[in-house]
């Protein structure tokens, strides 16, 4: 099988990345000067810039353990042809999706993504605010694509497209799209529901590129006229320090683990379980959150 050469996709779009912050970054300043703010967006940089050098580790290894499995235990051999292209597109998005949403539901992970969730403002550069640890294990959830035949160039190209498409929804700028591509697409309206700490907007939406998955598996929520998101975590940190942003969760749910008077096997458990998990029962974790809400809003109704 001939292998095409495709570069790294990711790195030749840097300076367009570059570009459109800035230039986001002035019409938003213009808008509001008292809303903008410099030091968020240059600590969401300095993540971006710290994932891609964590990349070149963490690729090294997720290309070697993809290309081992291809060539050792692929059950057959996709081509590169045009159809081959459009099968991964739904193949990788369809893992992404999961790989995205047990980042929301299983503390591990959520250690990881936790970063791209840290910034209070909804921008462009806040796409760019990247995980440093990630990439060393949210490649489990795509092992099924050499197995099913992809060649491993197929898939780190699939990735990178994924990711260049995410870039544009992260912005206020643009309201809603035409109905057609909200139905299908993950757009800037569903993707601010997201990053929305507001309980009703809590761990939905996780498409990558295509909305579906959510309206399939019952994590869709729309984005709403009379609740405004409400972005960050819901316990905010007060750093712009990089440091900070990347590890801070890693070390509370260490400190969470060890710290705790219990069995050994629920200390396990404050990686696996949702982030807000206590093992005496006392934490709350998102579908808490919702609930009270949603019965403290229909008493206000009432």
């Amino acid at each position: 099988m001939e292998v095409p050469h495709i570069p790294n996709l990711i790195y030749y779009a840097i300076p367009f990345f570059i570009v459109t912050v800035i230039f986001e970054g002035i019409i938003l300043f213009k808008k509001d000067p008292k809303t903008y703010q410099i030091k968020d967006t240059l600590a969401s940089l300095s993540m971006g810039i710290g994932n891609v050098v964590s990349n070149l580790l963490s690729k090294l290894l997720v290309a070697f353990i993809i290309t081992f499995l291809y060539e050792n235990f692929r059950i057959t051999t996709i081509p590169f042809v045009w159809w081959a292209w459009l099968l991964i597109l739904f193949a990788d998005d369809f893992f992404y999706y999961w790989s995205h949403r047990i980042g929301h539901e299983s503390r591990f992970f959520w250690a990881s993504h936790i970063v791209h969730h840290s910034s209070q403002k909804y921008n462009l550069s806040t796409a760019l605010r990247q995980t440093w640890t990630g990439g060393f294990f949210s490649f489990i959830f795509y092992i099924a694509l050499p197995f099913l035949g992809f060649h491993p160039l197929m898939i780190f190209t699939q990735m990178s497209i994924s990711l260049l498409y995410q870039y544009w929804i992260h912005t206020e700028l643009i309201h809603k799209m035409p109905k057609w591509f909200e139905a299908i697409f993950n757009t800037p309206s569903h993707h601010r529901v997201h990053h929305g700490s507001n309980p009703l907007y809590l761990d939905r939406n996780h498409a990558g590129i295509f909305i579906i998955w959510d309206k399939l598996f019952g994590t869709f929520q729309p984005e709403l006229n009379d609740e405004k998101v409400i972005y960050g975590l819901t316990s905010n940190i007060t750093t712009f320090n990089p440091l900070k942003i990347a590890f801070h969760e890693w070390v509370a749910v260490f400190k969470d683990a060890f710290s705790a008077q219990t069995t050994f096997l629920n200390k396990l458990k404050y990686f696996i379980k949702p982030p807000g998990w206590k093992h005496d029962g006392t934490g709350l974790v998102s579908d808490d959150l919702r609930k009270e809400w949603l019965s403290s809003k229909s008493k206000k109704i009432e």
